[in-house]
């Protein structure tokens, strides 16, 4: 296991926390500021926001150092990341959030409402930054796909109990997928509450492989995943 290294922790006298963010960073120096300062009204109601790098090169540990409660410094990987992140949380509840996924302020109350009504697990809607048109019907598609099977994507923002969190035994260790198995473990316990408020997530994936192509490409990494294929070769097949 690697060796973690705390960069900072918050002095508390509430040992009651409801809410621990968990932000799994790599080289997001550009987009982590403004992911960070979309989180007020969670913070304001006593949220802790915990920052997992993976071996950043660039700036993303000295911005994140003096906005949040904690910066875990751990290996690489988003899973091992989120894992090492939930570990240190101190909250009931887990929100698991990419770093460049913003939550508008009516999606962070209905999560406050959702943690106060203690749901199982759950995940928003999604709409992505592009102007394309295509990207509304992508949009759409997640969602709905997402609505019907339980199945939620990291982009989605999900959120869970902690204690459920450690029941499924929190995310594989993989690659790629992690999202996917997990989210597939908690919907045999319970589906999903899905929040058609839509938090949103940077486009820049699919504009800088094509929108087309890359729809074809998750297709077919989700196709060979539930066939068996093994993720560590999915992973090299993806990131190239």
């Amino acid at each position: 296991m690697a060796q973690i290294s705390i960069s900072s922790w918050p002095l508390t006298t509430n040992n009651k926390l409801r809410l621990s963010i968990i932000l799994p960073v790599l080289n997001e120096a550009d987009r982590l500021p403004k992911t960070l300062q979309s989180l007020s009204v969670l913070r304001q109601s006593g949220a802790e926001t915990i920052v997992v790098d993976g071996g950043s090169c660039d700036a993303t540990v000295l911005l994140a150092t003096d906005s949040v409660d904690c910066v875990l410094s751990v290996a690489k990987g988003r899973a091992f990341q989120m894992n090492s992140g939930a570990r240190v949380a101190r909250g009931d509840f887990l929100l698991f959030l990419h770093a460049d996924t913003v939550m508008p302020n009516d999606a962070q109350v209905e999560l406050l409402e959702a943690v106060h009504n203690q749901s199982m697990w759950g995940r928003f809607d999604v709409r992505l930054t592009g102007r394309n048109a295509m990207f509304r019907i992508v949009e759409f598609c997640m969602n709905l796909r997402s609505r019907l099977t339980g199945i939620a994507t990291g982009d989605q923002a999900i959120f869970v109990d902690r204690n459920v969190f450690a029941q499924v035994g929190g995310y594989p260790e993989v690659p790629l997928m992690e999202d996917v198995v997990l989210s597939t473990k908690l919907r045999r316990l319970r589906m999903p509450l899905c929040i058609k408020t839509k938090v949103i997530a940077d486009s820049r994936r699919w504009e800088s492989n094509g929108i087309l192509r890359t729809i074809i490409l998750m297709w077919i990494l989700r196709f060979l995943f539930f066939v068996g294929i093994d993720a560590n070769r999915l992973a090299r097949f993806y990131y190239g």
